[in-house]
């Protein structure tokens, strides 16, 4: 569900990355409160797994569509809500600045409907539910919850960017069936990730938001072979948004209508070091193991951890010094 810059207008990407930014600030006053620097390194080994587990698209059958996991319920509750909210959006922006994944003057909408409904609204439901029910249950329904919202909120986004090309009661009935069998499909995966952590042995456990030296490696081990090697089985098939612009429009992209979305672009392909998730000069592959997939994977892994880890590394400096 990472939004291109053709889909909104200036008006409404700058003031969706003024909302993002606003909270933002406020998840990172947050941390800064609660003074937890053990849950640093975690933020970097997850944001990285999550990074890797959006490279893995599913086919959804009877559709032709795909869809992969958001990862911002995940990172919610193993996190906490702010710190998930910042990791998400530095993997977001990554994405959009070295991979052109998702337009850079639509990361405000895209860090906004991935991150703050399933990190402030379904992540509490998760939390409700999980008293009186299970997590299976209590994960599925905040997952669906958190995507059906995103999903809307693409649609509004449109709506308000005056894209005539995507009228919103059709996009809104294409947008809003197609998440909900990926929310289905996202509750059960982070279900299994949350059960795989509490019920391993005790050092796994993250109850206590005091990540252990084995969680961390294995996380960081999980995110390489995800991005690294499965990455490359993943679904060719159009994502969800893409399959719903495709129904609504006729084409899975819109074409760039302002001189500000063109120099984006352009400042977006010249910065992009693996456009796509791929060799600029072309992929190659090994049997089934697409080269150019599994560079992108690995490059972004290490970006990621080293970008988040960044203020855990200054901290600790600081404190030295």
């Amino acid at each position: 569900m990472h939004m291109a810059d053709a889909l909104i207008s200036p008006a409404v990407g700058i003031a969706m990355w003024g909302a993002t930014a606003g909270v933002a600030s406020y998840s990172l006053k947050k941390i800064n409160m609660e003074a937890d620097e053990k849950k640093l390194p975690l933020m970097g080994v997850l944001g990285a797994f999550v990074f890797a587990a959006q490279m893995i698209n599913f086919a959804i059958p009877g559709t032709g569509s795909s869809g992969h996991l958001g990862g911002g319920l995940l990172l919610a509750a193993l996190l906490g809500p702010y710190a998930a909210f910042l990791t998400l959006a530095v993997v977001l922006f990554i994405q959009a600045l070295f991979f052109a994944d998702g337009g850079l003057l639509a990361f405000g909408c895209n860090v906004f409907n991935l991150g703050f409904y399933t990190c402030f609204i379904a992540y509490p439901l998760y939390r409700r539910l999980i008293r009186r029910t299970n997590i299976w249950f209590a994960s599925i329904i905040a997952a669906v919850v958190g995507l059906q919202l995103g999903a809307f909120s693409v649609v509004v986004q449109t709506l308000l960017s005056e894209k005539v090309e995507l009228p919103f009661t059709t996009f809104a009935l294409f947008m809003q069936p197609i998440h909900l069998a990926i929310g289905i499909v996202e509750g059960i995966a982070t279900a299994a990730v949350i059960s795989f952590v509490m019920k391993a042995k005790p050092e796994l456990s993250t109850t206590t938001n005091t990540p252990t030296n084995r969680l961390i490696g294995t996380l960081g081990l999980l995110a390489l072979l995800i991005g690294g090697i499965f990455s490359s089985i993943a679904s060719s098939k159009p994502d969800g948004l893409e399959w719903s612009i495709f129904r609504t429009a006729g084409t899975e992209e819109l074409h760039a209508t302002t001189t500000l979305h063109t120099t984006l672009e352009r400042l977006q392909q010249s910065l992009a070091l693996l456009p796509d998730y791929n060799l600029k000069n072309g992929g190659a592959s090994i049997g089934w193991l697409d080269i150019g997939t599994s560079v992108s994977g690995i490059v972004g892994v290490f970006i990621v951890t080293i970008a988040l880890f960044v203020p855990y590394m200054m901290k600790k400096w600081r404190k030295e010094t």
